[in-house]
């Protein structure tokens, strides 16, 4: 009998302390976007800043309750599929640390607190958006997406891929259509707070006590603190530093004819750029009256085009208008050319290659019209005898180029492999 009674108050007892504290699981979700190639955190991007705030908002509120403590904070970041998977990786890693380092900054909380897990691509993320999109080759798409390893080895050495497939499929165009439509809201960090929520009840009076009559009734609650003040989010004050793209050059064929010549070519945006280019030679011998004498400028505007161009800027297919103007003085032992001024308009077409990190090879041809007056003569006894004043009306090819393009600026480089 007395062991039945231990037991009761036992069970008694810890039913009291269950009914006390019980404990439920809450989450606040976090969702934040990035550029293409970068890992800088910018409130000013794609809504960043209102999510924000309401997250460390949220934040406050959790930690001026008395009933409530957060157990983590869980980082996972992503990257879209394109470029490499090592770099893509490396870019899951710097944004979540950038969500970490921001929370940390407005929220004071413990390092003990973060969990970081950097996804790399977010393939699953990809394959939702895909089944629930009507994109063209939509069925063929998501069998490689479901079907297709990321990688494929053979001996070894890696022969095929996921992501190779789905740009090959149908001519790029079904990948074409991701980087558009799906990849932009891939490029993004996703942080849950799981807590720990205790929900207490007001401790019930024990058996044989009578409430105080003179006592008020506010003391029957527990005192309530004054709340804290609650900061907003904090927006960095510098100006956030935006993907920049040039481009220095030099025609290796204007090189091989010994004419020195230089370069420069800025991105503007969707596809467009523009560029000057600026050549000068002065080579003469007067006692084999030799003269190879040329200086002039190009300023054009150029359109970028196809799968090279969509992935990075200043690659792949252009079109493009040109204009020239340019003196030349050319004499090889015979009869002698000289103008003073001759002038030239036209369109290109060509195609920049990468073939290294921070270079590409682009070829181009361009047709037009090159005209202006020149003056032929003939050098007899040390002198320069003038013969005849002529005007030049040429319509044909005025541009060749391979040249050789070193790129510069903010992300302004190529993923291994070209993509």
């Amino acid at each position: 009998m007395k062991r039945i009674f231990l037991l009761s108050i036992l069970t008694l007892f810890c039913g009291t302390l269950f009914a006390r504290n019980t404990l439920e699981t809450d989450t606040l979700g976090l969702k934040v976007y990035f550029r293409q190639g970068y890992a800088k955190l910018e409130p000013s991007y794609r809504g960043n800043e209102m999510r924000l705030k309401q997250f460390s908002q949220g934040i406050h509120d959790l930690k001026k309750d008395s009933l409530r403590r957060i157990r983590t904070i869980r980082i996972e970041a992503f990257a879209s599929p394109e470029g490499s998977y090592a770099m893509n990786q490396r870019l899951a890693e710097k944004r979540a640390q950038a969500i970490v380092d921001f929370i940390r900054r407005t929220t004071n909380l413990p390092d003990s607190l973060f969990d970081m897990a950097p996804q790399g691509i977010n393939w699953k993320g990809l394959a939702e958006m895909v089944k629930n999109s009507d994109m063209p080759y939509r069925d063929e798409v998501l069998k490689i997406l479901n079907e297709t390893p990321e990688w494929i080895f053979k001996n070894n050495v890696i022969v095929d891929g996921r992501h190779r497939q789905l740009g090959m499929l149908h001519g790029g165009r079904a990948y074409r259509h991701m980087y558009k439509y799906f990849f932009p809201d891939l490029r993004n960090s996703e942080s849950d707070i799981s807590c720990i929520v205790e929900r207490l009840e007001a401790p019930q009076p024990e058996i044989g006590m009578t409430e105080d009559p003179k006592a008020p009734e506010a003391a029957a609650s527990p005192a309530v603190e004054e709340p804290e003040p609650v900061s907003e989010a904090v927006t960095p004050t510098a100006p956030e530093k935006k993907p920049f793209y040039m481009a220095l050059k030099t025609n290796l064929l204007y090189d091989a004819a010994l004419i020195p010549n230089i370069g420069i070519e800025f991105y503007l945006k969707n596809g467009w750029s523009i560029e000057g280019n600026w050549m000068y030679a002065w080579w003469k011998n007067d006692n084999r009256h030799n003269y190879w004498r040329t200086y002039g400028g190009e300023l054009g505007v150029r359109k970028y085009f196809g799968r090279r161009a969509e992935t990075k800027p200043l690659t792949g297919h252009h079109l493009g208008l040109y204009g020239q103007m340019l003196t030349y003085d050319f004499e090889l032992g015979g009869t002698g050319y000289q103008s003073k001024l001759s002038y030239g308009v036209g369109v290109e077409y060509g195609y920049s290659l990468p073939i290294g990190r921070r270079l590409n090879l682009d070829f181009g041809i361009g047709i037009g019209y090159l005209g202006g007056e020149y003056k032929k003569y003939d050098p007899i006894d040390e002198h320069y005898v003038w013969k005849q004043t002529r005007q030049r009306h040429w319509f044909g090819p005025t541009k060749a180029e391979i040249s050789l393009v070193w790129l510069i600026g903010r992300g302004n480089y190529n993923a291994k492999g070209g993509k």
